[in-house]
């Protein structure tokens, strides 16, 4: 698969993972294991970019006497999954125009 389109990918599945409600990383990855697996130093890159980019918050809070960093989507982050879902189905759409030969002759 292309790198840039993994990397949007999986920007976007991080996203979604926090959208409902603020969250942290050990709990992102294990909300994410069912679709999908990615390896914590692979989160944190992601949370860090998503974060310059304006797309989430972090707050940091202790729990358990340990500082725990919470991360929490933006209003640009929920456009941000907005314009992927319209992104997605033109995706799709080609997707389907790939592949009519292989269901045409199945």
């Amino acid at each position: 698969m292309d790198i840039q389109l993994k990397r949007g990918l999986l920007d976007i599945c991080v996203l979604a993972a926090i959208k409902d409600e603020d969250s942290y990383g050990y709990k992102i990855i294990k909300d994410m294991k069912p679709y999908i697996e990615m390896s914590e130093s692979t989160l944190y890159t992601i949370l860090k970019r998503l974060e310059l980019s304006g797309l989430l918050t972090v707050r940091t809070s202790e729990h358990g006497g340990r500082l725990r960093k919470y991360y929490h989507i933006t209003s640009a982050g929920l456009d941000r999954i907005e314009e992927f879902k319209g992104e997605w189905r033109e995706v799709m759409s080609i997707y389907r125009f790939v592949t009519k030969e292989d269901s045409e002759n199945a």
